[in-house]
């Protein structure tokens, strides 16, 4: 009886698809992946509504998205930590302050450092408050939203009234320079490949084409910077000796603590980062208007931490959430008919949860979401056009839906929301 044993290295090497994608769960997140898009694609041809993966949908969405994304990596530093972070819109609008008051004089670079600042500021504020002197984090975060709206306004008044360079109480003066976009060459622009096969309809390819296309069209510096950011906060959270004290400041302080890690620094580090992040998702906002105005958020920071609930506080996961509001949005944005599309693609969905729930034997679960798969493609047959209101709220309302699905899967992280001290634990 022979026994065949593999050397290390042939053990390290794994199978092809091991290499590619990272292991089993890496591999399938990219079929689900791969599956989703073929059957968004699949619904865009039985529906005829071409919007569902046009790259004018997803240019959209990613515009939509990054904010978004900059907000809940914000809220992931903070929350990690141990800091509930409700203050994230308080702090993405002080942002928005800054980035018009440092744009309209400096430029674009201005306004990328102002809005960082600005935000690290309010960011620094929810440290001194939380981890200083104890203020339950819910209570300092609403406080801060509530201050910062006071404070924008207060320095508008202050600075742009009579500003012979415009502005008002409301709004600031227009940026002295835009941020750099580009496209890329052959592709996206000049001959416009992408676009020429976009425009031939085709399953799958076309569909494909456009995602590329709205992704690498016109693309500004910061979707660039926020993009990055998704992987290299998940190796600096997760891959590195500051990122392991880090998390373990939000899981079990007091032991963290008692390993001679800096827990008091490290939650107001996080925390400044947080502000500073969520500061760059105001700045985002002034670069798309090229002008601060107030009210500019418009909740985005509450949307922010959605998403990183819906995520699971994990950078790919906040992502993805972010990607899911910003396409809806996108969509209802660019056609009201393309929105009933999305009934017909739930109803897909759901049907495959429904027989995913059946095989583990979740009888309930399977009826239940049998049943609105169901309803999903009876509204699809039935209804040619949705109210403009409801069509509006089509982005909430598949963000709420989503995370009522999700919250059974959370696991924050143990120590989030808890006021330290140090010897009471």
């Amino acid at each position: 009886m022979s026994t065949t044993m593999k050397t290390p290295a042939a053990a390290g090497r794994g199978t092809l698809t091991d290499r590619v994608f990272g292991g089993s769960r890496s591999r399938k997140l990219a079929y689900l992946l791969v599956g989703l898009v073929v059957l968004v694609s699949a619904v865009r041809v039985v529906s005829g509504e071409q919007a569902l993966t046009s790259s004018s949908t997803f240019s959209a969405a990613l515009l939509l998205a990054v904010p978004l994304v900059l907000v809940a990596l914000g809220g992931l530093f903070s929350e990690r930590a141990g800091v509930v972070n409700i203050g994230l819109e308080g702090m993405m609008v002080l942002g928005t302050w800054g980035a018009g008051y440092a744009g309209y004089q400096w430029g674009w670079g201005g306004a990328l450092i102002g809005g960082a600042v600005f935000g690290a500021a309010g960011g620094l504020l929810h440290a001194i408050a939380t981890v200083t002197f104890g203020v339950d984090h819910v209570v300092s975060g609403v406080a801060i939203n509530i201050l910062a709206d006071g404070v924008v306004r207060f320095l508008s008044e202050l600075v742009y009234t009579d500003n012979p360079a415009g502005g008002g109480v409301t709004q600031s003066p227009s940026l002295s320079s835009s941020p750099p976009s580009f496209s890329l060459p052959v592709l996206s622009s000049g001959p416009d490949l992408l676009g020429d096969l976009e425009n031939e309809h085709w399953f799958l390819l076309s569909d494909l084409a456009g995602l590329l296309r709205g992704f690498t069209s016109g693309v500004g510096v910061l979707t660039v910077l926020a993009v990055l950011l998704v992987p290299l906060v998940y190796l600096l959270l997760w891959r590195t000796a500051f990122g392991l004290r880090l998390r373990s400041c939000g899981e079990n302080p007091a032991a963290a603590d008692s390993l001679g890690v800096p827990v008091y620094r490290l939650k107001y580090i996080a925390v400044v980062i947080s502000g500073a992040l969520a500061g760059l998702g105001g700045v985002f906002l002034v670069f798309i208007a090229t002008i601060y105005r107030e009210g500019q958020t418009g909740g985005r920071g509450f949307i922010g931490l959605a998403a990183l609930i819906f995520g699971n506080w994990r950078p790919g996961g906040l992502a993805a959430g972010a990607g899911l509001f910003g396409f809806s949005d996108a969509l209802q944005l660019r056609s009201r008919t393309a929105v009933v599309a999305l009934f017909l693609l739930i109803a897909v969905l759901l049907l495959g949860v429904a027989i995913w729930q059946a095989t583990r034997g979740k009888r309930t679960q399977a009826v239940v979401a049998g049943v609105f798969a169901v309803a999903a493609l009876v509204g699809y047959l039935t209804i040619d056009e949705l109210p403009e209101g409801l069509v509006s709220f089509t982005p909430h309302l598949i963000t709420l839906l989503v995370l009522s699905l999700a919250s059974q899967r959370l696991r924050p992280p143990k120590a989030d929301g808890l006021v330290y001290r140090r010897g009471e634990h």
